[in-house]
């Protein structure tokens, strides 16, 4: 079979391809530029003065791939710290990590949030309590770790959402709902679908916020360079009315494919790292759900590889329409599947074509193509959706790339390079 596979595959033609610079607003937060600032947020009265010496504080921290995630905890922690208080971290991530503690504990170490770069304990356990009900009379969960604890300020980013639309996305009200609800309380908000998550996002966070001692929160938002781009510092009692606001400015920050659309995209690496849905589709346009839209218009997608972070767990390969045996062998169905049932969006699971190699999958989506012109085909290659700065177009693009004025073009069309196993040469690295 598999000779009958690479007969209808191999005089496929793969289009020559350039590496393009996409231009946006670059007004990113130097690293060393993040303590100070954040330490004058937490030192308005009304937040500092909640914290009190020997409070016990819990600190969350989530499983994205924030920018500069260590240096923001860990200047967190040392304010606590210097208010004679005693922090702690917990992780805020649902049912990320196989729904397990050990899975979340791995997902802080590879942020580098340890007990020894904290300076603090860690605290991942996925036991929940009952801590009152929401306006509905629906039990809300939090994890215990946070709910015994004297104080507990919001770690997080705030990002548009993948899968569904509304004042409150990705961002503070999500971590305190989905975040610190661990499997069991995210499992509770997701029962409805996503079609009425801009409805319990805010109720389940309204309710957590009036029965736990929820402090204050930091956001950060980050530009279209992954840098951070601000920090705010909202008071508990800010949180409901000004977050909107920040989603608002963090769509106008995200990145996007400086192109309207194209016959085939793909995507080098796919992760948990990268976008809770494994690679954003408001960038690539590959949303399984109706409540939310935009990004780059495709005909085929294919997947490639699967991050070392994402720690085998496979979410966003539901996406794709081919990928390599490689990607499918370093899929755990039992670290994928239990945040996909938890969401109840088990489309973002779905096993596309599984090639051999790279070359197979590009091909594959080629050739798979209507109504498109082989000889020109219009291609779009991207590292991952986190790193959109540099990306690779096929020939097809080239004149018009030289008239985008948001795209800078680095140099003239090549070949695309595959090693002697069909896998390409630069993988990730463009």
């Amino acid at each position: 079979m598999e000779d009958v596979i690479d007969s209808l595959l191999k005089d496929v033609p793969i289009p020559r391809m350039f590496p393009v610079r996409q231009i946006f607003p670059d007004n990113g937060m130097e690293t060393d530029q993040i303590p100070r600032n954040l330490v004058n947020g937490m030192s308005r009265p009304e937040i500092a003065a909640q914290i009190q010496p020997g409070m016990n504080i819990a600190i969350t921290v989530g499983s994205r791939q924030i920018a500069n995630i260590t240096v923001i905890t860990k200047t967190i922690v040392d304010f606590v710290k210097s208010r004679g208080a005693h922090p702690f971290i917990v992780a805020a991530m649902g049912s990320h990590g196989g729904a397990t503690s050990q899975g979340q504990r791995e997902i802080l170490r590879q942020f580098h949030v340890t007990e020894e770069t904290m300076g603090c304990p860690v605290k991942t356990s996925m036991e929940v309590v009952k801590i009152g009900v929401n306006e509905e009379g629906t039990d809300v969960f939090i994890g215990k770790d946070a709910a015994e604890a004297d104080g507990i300020i919001i770690n997080c980013r705030i990002k548009p959402h993948t899968c569904f639309r509304g004042p409150y996305e990705s961002g503070i009200m999500k971590m305190i709902t989905i975040g610190l609800g661990k499997q069991a309380g995210a499992s509770v908000c997701h029962k409805a679908g996503f079609k009425y998550m801009a409805k319990y996002i805010p109720m389940f966070g309204r309710a957590i916020l009036k029965q736990a001692p929820i402090l204050f929160a930091v956001a950060v938002l980050e530009n279209a360079y992954d840098k951070t781009e601000r920090i705010v510092v909202l008071n508990h009692d800010e949180i409901e009315e000004k977050e909107p606001g920040l989603l608002e400015k963090a769509k106008q920050l995200l990145p996007r494919i400086c192109v309207p659309e194209c016959d085939v995209l793909i995507c080098d690496v796919i992760g948990k790292n990268f976008s809770g849905s494994g690679m954003d589709p408001n960038i690539t346009g590959s949303f399984v759900t109706p409540y939310a839209s935009g990004g780059l218009k495709s005909q085929r997608i294919a997947v490639l590889d699967l991050s070392e972070e994402s720690h085998h767990s496979g979410v966003g390969i539901g996406m794709a329409h081919a990928t390599t045996r490689r990607f499918f062998e370093k899929m755990d169905f039992s670290l994928t599947y239990p945040n996909l049932i938890t969401s109840m969006v088990i489309e973002n699971a779905r096993i596309p074509m599984v090639m051999k190699n790279d070359r197979q999958a590009i091909q594959l989506c080629i050739r798979t193509c209507a109504d498109a012109d082989r000889e020109r085909i219009r291609m779009v290659r991207i590292s991952n959706t986190l790193k959109m700065e540099r990306i690779l177009l096929s020939e097809s693009y080239y004149e018009e790339a030289s008239r985008n004025p948001q795209l800078e073009i680095l140099d003239r069309p090549q070949p695309m390079k595959f090693d002697d196993m069909g896998n390409l040469t630069d993988l990730g690295n463009l």
